[in-house]
């Protein structure tokens, strides 16, 4: 059986939203099971947290509580026959014989009539709609409404994976981000959207993800393109140069006469794969580059080679 949502939270019936929803922080925070891993016990009590806070933590269903319309997992109290007090239990209704022999209607303190049939309606006809002639369905319990959110992450982040804190509401979650994850994928956060109705369960929280540009990789698919500068003596004789990677920095070979705008491919090394989908690949564009500020010494060597070509020849 639940346990008083009030003793679930530590605070008293006069205790105000702010306080209710202060204490519900900290205890979330404090049993969340990302930080019991493999604890049943801190997921059971993190489940007892929520629930009584979705009873307390809403206004229209703490007033309903504290009615006793309801009861501490937030379902409906059935009629109780045997309940006292004026206009409560059967004690508060009078039999009234009707004006056809063999009917009777009942009335309550107040007056108003109604059928027997429709108090027996009441209590038994949620049952799926089969019932008898004149029966009324109940309301049903209705799932809660999936709430939308976006966030951004780094391209290293939808790479590589991490873990996201997102402020949602008045709540904060933690959202894992799976490694390759792409852009304006969702991810979903079962029963962390708006509350259900009537014992329903949650809605979900579909959080989106926006990947942020990067300051010198573009996104192409699953493959990543960046421009590699060279200097003008590893385009004439080659070279091993270093190049970044989202995972670490890689020794490549240059091949000699190389001119800017070559393309050299990493294979692997952008995007990883999901599913049946392989990894990337990174391609580096070559691009010769003249030292800044200006080297004197190249320039006069320059000066000095005779050699001659046309490097503008195809454009004629």
């Amino acid at each position: 059986m639940a346990r008083d949502p009030y003793e679930v939270l530590g605070v008293s019936k006069k205790a105000s939203e702010a306080e209710i929803k202060k204490a519900y922080r900290a205890l979330a925070k404090k049993h969340h099971p990302d930080k019991h891993q493999n604890d049943p016990k801190a997921v059971k009590r993190f489940q007892e947290i929520s629930s009584a806070y979705d009873v307390v933590g809403d206004k229209e269903k703490r007033a309903q509580y504290d009615r006793g319309e309801i009861d501490e997992a937030g379902q409906p109290k059935g009629f109780n026959p045997g309940a006292q007090g004026p206009g409560q239990g059967w004690e508060g209704f009078r039999r009234q014989q009707g004006a056809r022999g063999g009917d009777f209607n009942w009335t309550n303190e107040q007056g108003g009539g109604f059928s027997a049939e429709d108090i027996f309606a009441d209590i038994f006809g949620g049952l799926g709609g089969s019932g008898g002639k004149g029966r009324r369905a109940q309301p049903q319990p209705r799932k809660g409404v999936d709430v939308q959110f976006q966030t951004t992450v780094s391209l290293e982040e939808a790479a590589l994976g991490g873990n996201r804190r997102v402020a949602l509401d008045d709540k904060q979650l933690d959202v894992r981000i799976p490694p390759g994850v792409k852009d304006g994928q969702q991810i979903r956060l079962r029963g962390q959207g708006q509350p259900g109705d009537r014992g329903g369960p949650p809605g979900d929280a579909l959080i989106t993800i926006a990947i942020a540009p990067h300051s010198y990789l573009e996104r192409d698919g699953r493959d990543l393109r960046m421009d590699l500068p060279i200097t003008l003596k590893e385009a004439l004789l080659g070279g091993k140069v270093e190049a970044p990677t989202l995972y670490g920095p890689v020794t490549l070979t240059v091949p000699p006469q190389s001119n800017s705008f070559r393309v050299l491919r990493l294979k692997g090394k952008g995007l990883p794969g999901g599913g049946t989908e392989p990894a990337g690949d990174l391609y580096l564009r070559l691009i010769v580059t003249l030292p800044d500020p200006p080297d004197p010494k190249l320039a006069s060597t320059l000066k000095d080679w005779d050699g001659q070509y046309d490097p503008r020849a195809k454009l004629k």
